[in-house]
């Protein structure tokens, strides 16, 4: 009979852990597809429709509207938006974290890549819930060029 309860136990023990460690590593899915609607915004121009993917903060923040006026504006091109490449500073944060995420896009056959800063914060937990939020986007930046 004890060997039945610590198997229960075990059983139950390992189900939690994996529950955990599952909604940790979706928050990493999450936080590249809220990037990636952002980038399609503004590829299609739509600077309300990046506001609307950020953090309200930056909409009262004038400088932070006007990067996304401009980058909306100058980064606007029709088709497919691709990511080429991304390193996210709050990856696999167990907490709550902020950090810039460096991300390079391009659409196939129009220009050249763009590359750009999002900060990202991260908060919650595995038990409570993991939240991805957008605070902001920089300008183009170099292509070798680290935020």
């Amino acid at each position: 009979m004890r060997r039945i309860v610590l198997i229960v136990v075990g059983v139950i023990a390992f189900l939690a852990i994996s529950f955990g460690v599952a909604r940790w590593l979706t928050t990493e899915g999450r936080e590249r597809n809220q990037v990636l609607k952002l980038l399609q915004a503004q590829a299609r121009g739509d600077a309300a429709g990046m506001l609307t993917q950020l953090d309200p903060s930056c909409r009262s923040d004038p400088r932070c509207r006007a990067t996304i006026a401009s980058d909306a504006a100058k980064l606007s091109r029709p088709g497919r938006v691709k990511i080429i490449a991304y390193d996210s500073k709050t990856s696999y944060a167990l907490g709550g974290a902020t950090g810039k995420t460096r991300v390079a896009w391009t659409i196939v056959g129009r220009g050249l890549p763009v590359v750009q800063c999002v900060t990202v914060h991260r908060g919650g937990s595995a038990i409570a819930g993991r939240s991805v939020t957008l605070l902001a986007v920089s300008a183009p930046i170099g292509n070798e060029s680290t935020c």
